[in-house]
């Protein structure tokens, strides 16, 4: 199964954003990507002050063009994240739309980037976004997989969630800064990787030295063995990787620790 990974820059222009997502997800196509995945928050700057201005509800304009790019593309579209608005509240939500065009699986980003580094980044999500609360999985081409944004990639738990339930690949808009990159960017990627023995694709915006955000950049797919399989580095364009999903059974019966799980040798009870 072929895979593009489409790191983009990000301006302060929806429709210029839209417009370069688009261009690049029906190259996917061309290229013969049977998924795409766009970075997080591929049509707004990743910035708390941005975040309200560019917020829509599901089913409006960012919604339906990323619909639209799927069904003209022809493939499966992992459409990074964008700010959902419902209810007076605020979400860093991704959408995955059919080759139909239809909604396929959403998930609302559980754990908010609230952190203080010192000397380096200082931010804080959760002054403009709500947490999600759900593990997300689904199917499509006839293969289950996993769906998480950014932050939620330290989060061991979650992505041994999507392993029970039978994800044999996580798709991860994300968009780690030159801070955290350069020290835990493939590091995470490779550990959820290792732990639950499946694919890990994390899918970030190109590095724009000029931009409102700095991206790391670095679009990575990471094989159930940990190995990076392919890194976009800082550019912006489209990777395209292809993967063999059955690598992960073999994985898993050559080392079986998902099936290994023996509560009882730490006092919990099955």
């Amino acid at each position: 199964m072929k895979i593009a990974l489409i790191q983009m820059k990000v301006g302060t222009d929806k429709e210029k954003n839209l417009e370069k997502a688009r261009q690049l997800v029906l190259h996917a196509g061309r290229e013969g990507a049977r998924i795409a995945v766009l970075p997080e928050m591929f049509c707004c700057p990743y910035a708390n002050e941005y975040f309200p201005a560019f917020a829509e509800p599901v089913g409006g304009h960012i919604f339906t063009e990323l619909s639209r790019m799927a069904k003209d593309a022809n493939l499966t579209l992992v459409g990074g994240s964008f700010p959902e608005e419902e209810d007076g509240k605020l979400y860093n939500a991704s959408f995955v739309f059919s080759r139909d065009g239809q909604l396929r699986a959403s998930h609302r980003k559980a754990h908010l980037f609230d952190i203080d580094v010192e000397g380096g980044q200082h931010f804080h999500e959760s002054e403009v976004f709500s947490p999600g609360d759900a593990v997300t999985v689904f199917r499509t081409a006839g293969h289950t997989f996993g769906l998480a944004v950014c932050f939620d990639i330290r989060f061991p738990e979650m992505f041994r969630c999507m392993a029970l339930r039978g994800a044999e690949a996580v798709f991860v808009p994300a968009a780690f800064n030159m801070t955290t990159g350069p020290m835990h960017w493939e590091l995470s990627f490779r550990m959820r990787a290792v732990d639950n023995q499946l694919f890990t694709i994390g899918v970030a915006p190109a590095c724009d030295k000029y931009g409102v955000y700095h991206s790391y950049g670095h679009s990575l797919v990471c094989d159930p063995w940990g190995k990076v399989l392919a890194d976009a580095g800082e550019n912006e364009g489209v990777t395209v990787v292809e993967v063999d999903l059955d690598e992960v059974g073999r994985v898993r019966e050559q080392l079986p620790i998902l099936s290994a799980r023996k509560p009882q040798l730490y006092g919990m009870k099955e």
